[in-house]
């Protein structure tokens, strides 16, 4: 990691991006620097939530009541942690298939939510909430649970505790890997990829 930078510092990298470091909460000015490509190390507060909690957030929202977290600057980790063992923070932390909170997702990017974490794509309708409210959605490698779950040095639940593993926790992480899969620009990590390594068919 020679080299890195905190936002707005960048160390330049090869075909693999940048390499960055940022601390939350995220402001418009650390989201504006953000790239798909780039490989961020976070540190500070993440919250986290799936498609349960999402569930509850979103009625909230509809009917204009306050929600038991202030989403305004944050980012929220799509992940159900297996139970600590004896001496740990927190158990295995890999990310969830992102895909089953792109129904709530822009109604919270709207209220402030600066960026999420989870594995596969968006929907063109978070795509366009990342654009329209300057966030990001970014990629945690699946399959490394217990690797990720390092990086996390505090846990606690603030919300819905009888959803157990899918209640709403506030972890604390330190250097905590992602790269930007979705940028405010219109970036797609996933899809220029593709262009970039597909073979061409015929003559």
């Amino acid at each position: 990691m020679d080299g890195d930078k905190t936002v707005g510092g960048e160390s330049t990298g090869g075909a693999g991006g940048r390499e960055i470091r940022i601390v939350t909460p995220l402001t418009d000015e650390v989201v504006e620097s953000l790239h798909a490509g780039d490989r961020l190390l976070i540190t500070g507060i993440v919250y986290t939530g799936r498609d349960a909690a999402h569930k509850r957030l979103i009625a909230l929202v509809d009917e204009g009541e306050s929600l038991p977290i202030d989403v305004r600057g944050q980012i929220i980790y799509f992940v159900g942690p297996t139970p600590a063992k004896p001496g740990e923070v927190i158990g295995s932390a890999g990310p969830t298939t992102s895909g089953r909170m792109d129904a709530y997702s822009p109604k919270l990017l709207d209220l402030g939510l600066k960026g999420m974490i989870g594995k596969g794509s968006r929907n063109e309708a978070v795509k366009e909430a990342l654009k329209r409210n300057k966030a990001v959605y970014l990629g945690a490698t699946g399959g490394a649970g217990a690797l990720l779950s390092q990086r996390i040095v505090a846990s606690k639940v603030v919300a819905y505790e009888d959803l157990g593993p899918e209640a709403i926790r506030e972890l604390e992480v330190k250097d905590f890997p992602v790269v930007v899969i979705n940028d405010m620009y219109g970036g797609d990590l996933y899809v220029e990829g593709r262009k970039k390594y597909e073979r061409k068919v015929g003559p």
